[in-house]
């Protein structure tokens, strides 16, 4: 198998990252998020649209469902 110079050495910088936080993804998390925003560009926050899309797709599935049992029924 080949191994890629990039991905070994994108493995090896996540591996040293995730040690320093002693592995611990809450503060691996607080980190990423005070380091957004600090280049300059702006942060979107999609809180909204996934929950909409959730919602979305929730109603599709519960659809399905009732379509299906209305379907299945013999008269």
């Amino acid at each position: 198998m080949f191994d890629d110079p990039i991905v070994l050495e994108t493995r090896k910088y996540r591996e040293e990252y995730a040690a320093s936080f002693g592995y611990d993804l809450e503060r691996i998390v607080a980190d990423l998020q005070s380091r957004q925003g600090s280049d300059g560009r702006t942060v979107v926050d999609r809180t909204s649209t996934v929950k909409s899309e959730q919602n979305d797709a929730r109603e599709t599935s519960a659809q399905s469902v009732l379509n299906s049992n209305s379907t299945s029924r013999s008269p």
